[in-house]
């Protein structure tokens, strides 16, 4: 189920099948699926599109979606994975209800299983090292080879089978295989091993197991214990339909229907779960959160909503066939829901200091804002305005170029809903640096219109100098320099050194220093901003840019549109 608005469902080749087995009867009219993440890292945008697949076809049809963990490799499992794995779930809007399950539920069913297996003569122990076992398989163009373990009466392996599990072998020494085919054109169905010894304390059942069940022999097994209707995964396991298929036939037992669709990816960034593990442990980022990183939780702490990955997933659809998405159709998204609902506040991120010489220095006063002109029901507020104000250094040129329409020298502006003002003096430095503009303003402007009807091109955003609160603010920026960087040899080659760049000392009003840890506003003309969870104070107010305002979703398509029609090639004259 859902607990906050989501986009209308478009349709696609898996509600086709399910509306097809609904109207058949198939599996009594339910419809139940599931999310299965290994708890051995953070959940990604890739996830995300998965998430909304699954809970979202329980939602519009009636029927439920489980959670669950398929926690069979406790040499890489950790029980802070399962908690941030449950908060990213929720945080974008999802919930299981009872439905939670564990993967180690069923190890004893599963190993019932494998018993059943080997005496109707579909397993077998074999002694066959792991390196050995791949030499074994053969090739795509040549067959396998069998074991000589692979004759084994179902008595003896079953024997070692229970050895196995009281902890009689080292790791390595004997894994349980299926009987299968060593000459399939399938290499997963030559004989894949099914269960190996790890005398490796597990997360949730300690050192009760040293033996334990592969994903593929684990997987299918548990969604028929579940009852699960449509098993949906991405295309990377539409080889393993063959076994999943195998196991539960050869057990006779309920059998859910596997269905594949192409997984999300992303330009600019890598959604491997090894390559993102590799950028944590070797620093390259400050961790699973850094909102660089393409998970869920670095996303949420650069500012993304679970409204816009939502909508975001809704856009990209369900396909047959993987294709790379833009990262600007993601900020698209982002943009568009921020848009809505964040308000607009004032903050200068490269202050330069104006002096208005005929307003009076000891006065102070509150001018209204509109908080967000796209929500009436944000309000306003009020902001203090000074003799002494900052402005973004980029709003001023000392030799303005003709078409610059802000602050130049004789040159008049309006600031941000107070007052006109004009360019009188420019201080600098002895090295020739600008440090202060002596600037003088019109009275009769306040509000940002002037009574006699003239007009200014250029409206400036500011905060007063008496009232700002020191900030730092972290702009990010593509983690890659290549759209696709899985291409190259080392993927870590195309980081860019230009991901991140802090600024410190930059100069916001008091509605920004007292904002909430993981707030998202936009500072007005620069871009959407987000009170970072974890560093954020009101006396050290740190933001995090989410999303820069231009629209280059929009810009893209637009100039794919306008581009001129392919001359016509002249006929050849015969």
């Amino acid at each position: 189920m859902t607990t906050t608005e989501t986009p209308a469902p478009s349709s696609n080749f898996i509600r086709t099948i399910i509306d097809g087995d609904m109207e058949s009867g198939k599996y009594d009219g339910r419809v139940v699926t599931r999310f299965p993440p290994e708890p051995n890292g953070y959940l990604h945008i890739g996830h995300a599109k998965s998430i909304c697949l699954n809970f979202g076809l329980a939602r519009d049809y009636g029927g439920t979606c489980h959670m669950r963990f398929d926690d069979t490799n406790p040499t890489k499992e950790e029980v802070e994975y399962v908690d941030s794995i449950q908060e990213d779930v929720r945080w974008l809007g999802f919930d299981w209800g009872e439905h939670r399950y564990f993967s180690s539920d069923y190890f004893e069913k599963l190993y019932e299983y494998a018993v059943q297996l080997i005496r109707k003569g579909k397993a077998y122990v074999d002694d066959l090292s792991a390196e050995e076992i791949r030499a074994y398989r053969g090739t795509l163009t040549e067959p396998g080879k069998e074991s000589p373990c692979r004759n084994r009466s179902a008595e003896e392996s079953l024997d070692l089978f229970e050895r196995m599990r009281a902890g009689e072998f080292e790791d390595g020494t004997h894994v349980l295989r299926a009987r299968i085919d060593m000459a399939s054109p399938n290499i997963i169905m030559r004989d894949p091993t099914l269960y190996r010894i790890r005398k490796v304390a597990h997360h949730r059942t300690g050192d009760t197991w040293c033996i334990y069940p592969m994903y593929d022999f684990t997987h299918c097994l548990s969604d028929s214990i579940e009852k699960i209707t449509h098993s949906v995964c991405t295309l990377e396991f539409e080889n393993n339909r063959e076994l999943y298929d195998w196991v539960l036939d050869a057990l006779a037992v309920y059998h859910p229907q596997q269905i594949e669709f192409a997984r999300l990816n992303l330009g600019y960034t890598v959604l491997s779960k090894r390559k993102l593990i590799e950028l944590v442990n070797d620093g390259h980022v400050s961790g699973w959160d850094d909102p660089r990183m393409p998970t869920i939780s670095g996303l949420r702490r650069r500012g993304y909503s679970p409204e816009a990955i939502r909508n975001f997933c809704e856009r990209i659809g369900v396909a047959k066939r993987d294709s790379m998405v833009d990262m600007a159709l993601l900020e698209y998204c982002v943009r568009e829901d921020l848009n809505k609902h964040a308000p607009r506040l004032m903050g200068v991120i490269n202050p330069l200091k104006v002096v208005i010489t005929n307003y009076p220095e000891d006065q102070t006063e509150e001018l209204e804002f509109i908080n967000n002109p796209e929500d009436p029901a944000a309000g306003s507020r009020m902001v203090p305005f000074s003799r002494e104000l900052y402005i973004e250094r980029d709003d001023f040129m000392e030799e303005p170029p003709r078409k610059f329409f802000r602050l130049g020298p004789g040159r008049e502006v309006r600031l941000r809903y107070a007052y006109f003002i004009r360019c009188e003096e420019v201080i600098k430095d002895e090295n020739g640096d600008i440090t202060e503009l002596r600037c003088t303003y019109d009275p009769e402007t306040r509000g940002g219109n002037a009574p006699d009807g003239r007009k200014v091109k250029g409206t400036l955003h500011w905060v007063s100098a008496a009232h700002a609160a020191d900030a730092e603010v972290r702009l990010y920026n593509p983690l890659f320099t290549v759209e696709n960087p899985n291409e190259g040899d080392d993927f870590k080659a195309f980081l860019s050194p230009d991901s991140l760049k802090v600024l410190q000392h930059c100069k916001v009003e008091p509605a920004l220093a007292a904002m909430e840890p993981g707030s998202r506003c936009q500072f007005e003309r620069i871009g959407y901003f987000c009170a970072d969870s974890r560093d954020f104070t009101s006396e050290k107010p740190v933001f995090n840019r989410t999303v820069t305002l231009r629209d280059t979703w929009a810009k893209i398509q637009k100039q794919k549109q306008n581009q001129p029609p392919k001359k016509k090639q002249p006929k050849k004259k015969k």
